[in-house]
């Protein structure tokens, strides 16, 4: 497997931060990659540096958020710009390093739908799109 940095996600992912409720987010600390030679079934995903490992490195929280290229760079840009939205949903707003699972509740309150539709709501709520 091969990573690159992807400066064109790095500005679609700086938008869509500041244009959605995603203040707790800082983009300067969110690393975006390309992938080549992945066998993943997933389209992109976010990896996350966890406390222990800031303190070993003396450094402050960030994330990497990688597109599998094969995947994602086939969609249009409005399903782009909804994997972006969904995997920036994964980062808690105390930007502490952690991640925030697809299902964090039980009894249903929190599950992959809401996640579905919470991108979707955020979706249509952008004004001007990432990639315009």
């Amino acid at each position: 497997m091969n990573w690159q940095p992807a400066p064109d996600i790095s500005r679609r992912i700086a938008h869509l931060i500041s244009h959605l409720p995603f203040n707790h987010a800082k983009s300067d600390r969110i690393f975006c990659f390309r992938s080549t030679g992945s066998t993943s079934r997933a389209t992109a995903r976010i990896w996350s540096l966890p406390t222990i490992w800031q303190q070993a490195l003396n450094t402050q929280a960030a994330y990497c958020l990688e597109v599998i290229s094969h995947r994602f760079d086939k969609l249009n840009l409005d399903e782009q710009e909804r994997v972006l939205i969904h995997e920036l949903l994964h980062i808690p707003k105390t930007f502490s390093g952690a991640l925030v699972p697809h299902r964090s509740r039980a009894h249903g309150r929190r599950t992959y739908r809401h996640y579905h539709d919470t991108v979707e709501a955020l979706f249509q709520s952008l004004l001007r799109k990432s990639y315009q």
